[in-house]
C-alpha cells in the first residue's frame, strides 16, 4: 500500500512574496478555489499580523474554501497567534504555522539570544497556539544550516508541547540534497515521539536544488512538502509542486501518492502567471510551453514513430489539451468561454463575458490567431481594478535617421489631457509625452519586454518598475503595438502610487 504524501501549498502566501506580484482578495480567492480543485490539502493564506490585506485574505478564502486546511504563518508571539486565529475563525480546518530561528546565526544575530531560550519560546508558541487550533504546525527557521543534534531537541520539544506538524526548512537553499535527506533521516531516527507528528520539507531554490532536497527529504521519512505553484517565491523561488507531483507520478516505484489531480496543474499555473503577471520561462518542466515542444529532427522523428521515445509524461495527464480549439476572429462567445475555462477561469457573469468577447475581438482583428496566453492576458487585463488615469490614444512616429515623436491622450478622472514629446526612439518619446501631463518626480528603474509568442503579431507584455517619492513601484501592459505596452505598464505604476 502506498504511503500519503500531504501537499501544502504557500503559493498565496511565500509565493506572493515576489516584488510586483502581489494579488487582491478577490484574486486570492480564485487562486484559493483553483488549488481546491487541483488537490492540494493545506493551502497557507497569508501571514495576518502582517497587513490588513492579509489579514482580511485569510478570512475571505477561510469562508470561500470547504476541504482543504487552511493554514496562517505568524511568529512565536502571542500577538500574531491571536491575530491568526482571529483570521482563521471561519476556516472548517484551521491551522496556525508558528515558529522561529533554530542556527547559530539566527539566534545570535536575529535574535540575540541561546540556544535554551529558543527552545523554550518555541515550546511557549506551540502551547500558546494550541489553546485555539488543536492542528498546530512549527516552523524551524534556517533549518538547513542548523546542526542536526540541536535540531532534534527543537523538534522532540515542540512535538511534546503539541505540534501535530514540524516544518524543517532549508530557508537559504544551501544544503545539498544528500546533506537535507540526511537531516530528515536524522530526525526520524532520533527525535523521541516523532511518530505523533509530521515531518514537511520547506525548500527553497537559490542553488536549484529545491525539488531535489524536497525529494530526498520525502524518500527519508518526510510525508509533507511545501510547495508553490510555478515554483515561485522570494528571491529563486521555492519548490515546485507540479514537479514533485509529477516525480511521483511517473516514479510509481516510489510508492508514495498525492491527492494531487494533475490534470488541473497547466490551468492552474496558468491561472496564476496570468493573476501575478508572472510569465513561465518557457523551458520550465512540467508547464513551461516548450516543456512538451520538439525541434531537432531525430526527436520529432522518434516522437512521431513513438510518442514514449522522447516523452515520459502524457500532455494530458497535466492538463494540456491537444484538441485546442483554434481563436480566431470568426470564433464566438461560446469558444472563448471554453478556451477560458481550459485555463482556469471561469466566467459566468454575461456582462463580463461580453466585456472579454469585445477586448478578444479587438485583438484577434490584430493577429491571426488568438494563443492561450493571450487569452489569459485578456483575462488577467480585465481582472484590474479600474483606476483613475486611463491612456486614451496614443500616436508615434518614428524611422531611422529620425527623431521619434509622440503624441498622447489621457482620461484623468473624466477629465481629458494631451501632450506631445520627441524622444531617444519611440517608447522614450511616448513617456517623455506622458511626464508632461504627469508631472511628478518619477525615475524608469526597469524595463523588461517579454514576447508570449514567437509570431511578428504577438502580444509583447512589458513590466517596469518606477521609483516614485522613495518607493518602488511595479507596473505591467501588454498589447501587440510593443509602445502602447509599454505606456500601459508605466501608467499601471502611476495608478499604484501612494496618495
Amino acid at each position: 500500500m502506498s504511503d500519503r504524501l500531504y501537499i501544502f501549498d504557500t503559493t498565496l502566501r511565500d509565493g506572493e512574496q515576489v516584488p510586483g506580484c502581489q494579488l487582491n482578495t478577490v484574486e486570492k480567492i480564485q487562486v484559493a478555489k483553483q488549488l481546491e480543485l487541483l488537490g492540494v490539502d493545506v493551502i497557507e493564506a497569508g501571514f495576518p499580523i502582517s497587513s490588513p490585506g492579509d489579514f482580511n485574505s485569510v478570512v475571505e478564502i477561510s469562508k470561500a474554501v470547504t476541504w482543504p486546511t487552511i493554514c496562517a504563518l505568524t511568529r512565536a508571539v502571542e500577538k500574531d497567534i491571536d491575530c491568526a486565529a482571529e483570521a482563521l475563525k471561519y476556516a472548517k480546518h484551521k491551522r496556525i504555522h508558528t515558529g522561529i530561528g533554530t542556527s547559530d546565526s539566527h539566534i545570535k544575530y536575529k535574535f540575540n539570544s541561546n540556544r535554551e531560550e529558543i527552545i523554550e519560546r518555541a515550546v511557549a508558541a506551540v502551547k500558546y497556539a494550541k489553546k485555539y487550533v488543536e492542528d498546530v504546525e512549527f516552523y524551524a527557521e534556517d533549518a538547513g544550516r542548523t546542526d542536526n543534534e540541536y535540531l532534534a531537541r527543537v523538534v522532540e520539544a515542540v512535538i511534546k508541547a503539541g505540534a501535530t506538524v514540524v516544518n524543517i526548512p532549508d530557508t537559504t537553499g544551501y544544503c545539498m540534497p544528500d546533506e537535507y535527506g540526511a537531516k530528515i533521516k536524522y530526525l526520524m531516527e532520533h527525535v523521541d515521539g516523532v511518530d505523533k507528528a509530521r515531518l514537511s520539507t520547506h525548500c527553497h531554490n537559490d542553488l536549484g536544488m529545491a525539488t531535489a532536497n524536497t525529494l530526498q527529504g520525502v524518500l527519508n521519512g518526510a510525508r509533507q512538502v511545501e510547495v508553490t505553484i510555478n515554483g515561485i517565491g522570494e528571491r529563486a523561488g521555492n519548490t515546485s509542486l507540479e514537479e514533485v507531483a509529477m516525480i511521483l507520478k511517473c516514479h510509481k516505484h516510489i510508492g508514495i501518492d498525492t491527492n494531487i489531480n494533475t490534470t488541473k496543474i497547466v490551468p492552474t499555473s496558468r491561472m496564476v502567471s496570468s493573476l501575478m503577471n508572472m510569465p513561465v520561462q518557457p523551458n520550465k518542466a512540467i508547464v513551461g510551453r516548450n516543456a512538451f515542444a520538439h525541434s531537432s529532427g531525430i526527436h520529432q522523428d522518434g516522437v512521431l514513430k513513438n510518442v514514449q521515445t522522447y516523452e515520459i509524461m502524457d500532455p494530458k495527464d497535466v492538463g494540456l489539451d491537444d484538441n485546442a480549439i483554434v481563436l480566431t476572429a470568426r470564433s464566438g462567445r461560446a469558444a472563448l468561454k471554453y478556451r477560458l475555462e481550459v485555463n482556469g477561469i471561469t466566467v459566468n457573469d454575461d456582462a463580463k463575458l461580453d466585456k472579454l468577447y469585445k477586448q478578444f475581438l479587438l485583438l484577434a482583428d490584430k493577429k491571426k490567431e488568438v494563443t492561450d496566453d493571450d487569452v489569459l492576458m485578456l483575462a488577467g487585463a480585465d481582472n484590474a481594478s479600474v483606476h483613475a488615469l486611463s491612456l486614451d490614444y496614443l500616436q508615434v512616429t518614428t524611422g531611422k535617421g529620425v527623431r521619434s515623436v509622440a503624441s498622447i491622450g489621457l482620461d484623468i478622472s473624466g477629465e481629458k489631457f494631451e501632450a506631445a514629446a520627441t524622444g531617444n526612439g519611440p517608447v522614450d518619446a511616448a513617456i517623455r509625452a506622458l511626464k508632461k501631463i504627469i508631472t511628478k518626480r518619477m525615475t524608469l528603474k526597469e524595463f523588461t519586454i517579454q514576447a508570449i509568442d514567437k509570431g511578428s503579431d504577438d502580444v509583447g507584455k512589458v513590466h517596469m518598475q518606477v521609483e516614485y517619492d522613495g518607493h518602488v513601484y511595479y507596473g505591467f501592459g501588454a498589447d501587440t503595438d510593443i509602445v502602447t505596452a509599454s505606456v500601459e505598464a508605466y501608467i499601471d505604476c502611476i495608478n499604484k502610487f501612494k496618495k
